[in-house]
């Protein structure tokens, strides 16, 4: 039996480099060959702190690929394509399927949490699923597919309009890369708050100046300073974190909009001043979550692909840490006990063999 490398969650924290079955693809699958898969925040408190839906499991939803094999009557001109991968696998029967809301399918699966992922040499993914690359993009490119379309979908649920002003609250991996998009979009100014120095001096060095440590100062005034009085248009929340949600809100325009994406990580509550703001303001305040992978209106994960083969969105600069396959447990520590600091890390088979 042909045998494979890949990071196994055994239970929780118990996390192991092993070799494993290589898997096969059935009808409608293609086996890939992983050459780069990121890792989401996200990932640190499921290997560690929650676990995955069953044991043992691969993770790693953030990943790209060369096609190895196809499954039986499957299209054999597939074989070497390169491809990032959309890591939701739908039920397509469920009424949310049926509109093609597959973001909201009430029977899903899920590469890297509810079933094998990409911390692995091989996965196996539904050809469906996969998103072809124009030439020219690397591996590790594609990778940042998946947090690249979960950050359009936050803007459009936010309605991102030309010369918009906008404040992001985060100002990490997404943060950053809701910050090009805006940029890309037509924002007429794009801020940026976070309570660490060492992600806001990161952000400078991408090429965003207007920035902010929230835990030093107070976000509503400066952003007032920096706008004229006015207030932002847009206030996305991608900290997960009561303060930053308010701030968001004080930091919104008369009539603005603020959207909420960060993960929490404990109870999100708001003070009476800032239950307030929404009132007095009338704002509108939406939730995101994933992104939209059907055609109509728009399937973000194409407009993702062929934003970064038109030079839209600036990757690379992104990745501060790449690792192969054998380095991402020791990478995962340093990522859990923030011994160093990092934006996006990934494993590459550019670091190992092959």
């Amino acid at each position: 039996m042909a045998t494979m490398k890949a990071w196994v969650l055994n239970g929780i924290g118990d996390l192991r480099l092993m070799r494993v079955p290589k898997p096969a693809p059935g009808r409608g699958e293609v086996l890939l060959k992983v050459t780069a898969c990121g890792v989401c925040g996200s990932d640190i408190p499921r290997i560690y702190e929650k676990g995955t839906y069953k044991f043992p499991t691969i993770p790693g939803h953030e990943f790209s690929g060369r096609v190895e094999a196809v499954g039986e009557g499957e299209d054999e001109r597939l074989m070497g394509t390169m491809a990032a991968v959309f890591p939701l696998l739908p039920c397509r029967a469920c009424p949310s399927c049926e509109v093609g809301a597959y973001a909201t399918c009430s029977a899903y699966d899920y590469k890297g949490s509810r079933s094998d992922g990409a911390f692995a040499e091989y996965v196996c993914v539904p050809t469906w699923n996969l998103i072809p690359a124009p030439e020219g993009l690397s591996g590790e490119e594609l990778a940042m597919a998946e947090p690249a379309a979960v950050a359009i979908h936050a803007l459009r649920r936010g309605g991102l309009d030309i010369g918009d002003r906008v404040l992001i609250s985060g100002a990490g991996p997404i943060g950053l890369m809701l910050a090009q998009w805006a940029r890309a979009w037509g924002a007429s100014q794009v801020l940026l708050a976070d309570v660490d120095d060492s992600k806001l001096a990161f952000a400078r060095e991408n090429g965003f100046a207007d920035v902010v440590n929230a835990a030093n100062e107070d976000v509503q005034t400066w952003t007032m300073e920096r706008t004229e009085g006015a207030g932002v248009d847009l206030a996305v929340e991608g900290a997960g974190h009561p303060a930053s949600w308010e701030n968001c809100l004080r930091a919104a325009r008369p009539g603005g909009r603020v959207v909420l994406m960060g993960n929490p990580s404990g109870p999100m509550g708001l003070m009476q001043n800032g239950y307030w703001e929404m009132l007095r303001k009338q704002l509108t305040v939406v939730g995101t979550w994933n992104s939209d992978y059907a055609e109509l209106p728009k399937n973000e994960w194409k407009l993702a692909v062929r934003a970064m083969a038109q030079g839209k969105l600036q990757i690379p600069p992104l990745i501060t840490h790449k690792v192969a396959l054998e380095e991402l447990g020791e990478a995962l520590g340093m990522m859990r006990d923030r011994t160093a600091f990092y934006n996006k890390v990934m494993w590459t088979i550019g670091k190992g063999e092959g």
